[in-house]
C-alpha cells in the first residue's frame, strides 16, 4: 500500500451529489484553504458504510468550525448516491447529509489513493490533506471495521495546533492539553510534567 503522508493530495475531477441534491462535477483541488477529509467507503446501501456516514455527518459543524469539509466517495454512481440520500435511515438510506459524495465508477480516484480491494470496491480508508493539498494523515480500515469521528476530528486538531505552535503533539493528545516543543529539553520538561 501507497504512503501518501507527506505527498501532494492526488487531484480529481469527478461527478458527485452535494448537500442541496445537485449533481455537479467536484475537483479536489477547488478545495485549497480549507482541510479536507476524503472518505473512501464500499458501497452504498450496505451496512457498515451508513453508520459511518450519518456518524461524520452528525459532526459536519464541528468539522466546519475547524475549516475542514468533509468529501465521501465510493465506486456507486452518482445516480445510487442521489437515491441513497433521498431513501429514509429506517429504510438503509443516510438522508439528507451535509456533505458532498463523489461517483468513482472507473476506480481511478481509488486506484489512486491505492484503497482499490480486489479491482472491486474501496477499503475504508481516510485521508486528511492540508490547505495545500497535502495529505497530513492517512488510516485505511479493512471492510467491517468502522472508522472514528473523534479520533479524525482529534487528529485535525493536532495538525492545526503544530502548524500554528510549532509545537509536537504527544500520545493521545487533545485540544487543550500541553504540547512538546521539538527539542530534547522539550521532551524532558514534558515528561517530568507527566510522570504519573
Amino acid at each position: 500500500m501507497a504512503v501518501l503522508v507527506t505527498k501532494e493530495a492526488p487531484d480529481f475531477t469527478a461527478q458527485a451529489v452535494f448537500p442541496d441534491n445537485s449533481i455537479n462535477e467536484l475537483k479536489l483541488s477547488s478545495y485549497r484553504g480549507k482541510y479536507v477529509v476524503l472518505l473512501f467507503y464500499p458501497l452504498d446501501f450496505t451496512f457498515v458504510c451508513p453508520s459511518e456516514i450519518i456518524a461524520f455527518d452528525k459532526a459536519v459543524k464541528r468539522f466546519h468550525e475547524k475549516n475542514s469539509v468533509l468529501i465521501g466517495v465510493s465506486v456507486d454512481s452518482q445516480f445510487s448516491h442521489y437515491h441513497w440520500r433521498l431513501t429514509p435511515r429506517n429504510k438503509g438510506g443516510i438522508g439528507e447529509i451535509q456533505f458532498p459524495l463523489v461517483a468513482d465508477l472507473d476506480k481511478k480516484i481509488a486506484r489512486a489513493y491505492d484503497v482499490l480491494l480486489n479491482d472491486s470496491v474501496a477499503l475504508r480508508g481516510m485521508f486528511l490533506i492540508d490547505t495545500h493539498g497535502v495529505v497530513r494523515h492517512q488510516l485505511v480500515n479493512d471492510l467491517p471495521i468502522g472508522r472514528s469521528v473523534d479520533e479524525m476530528l482529534r487528529t485535525l486538531d493536532a495538525l492545526q495546533y503544530t502548524e500554528e505552535h510549532g509545537e509536537v503533539c504527544p500520545a493521545n493528545w487533545r485540544q487543550g492539553e500541553d504540547a512538546m516543543k521539538p527539542t530534547a529539553e522539550g521532551v524532558a520538561s514534558y515528561l517530568a510534567r507527566h510522570a504519573k
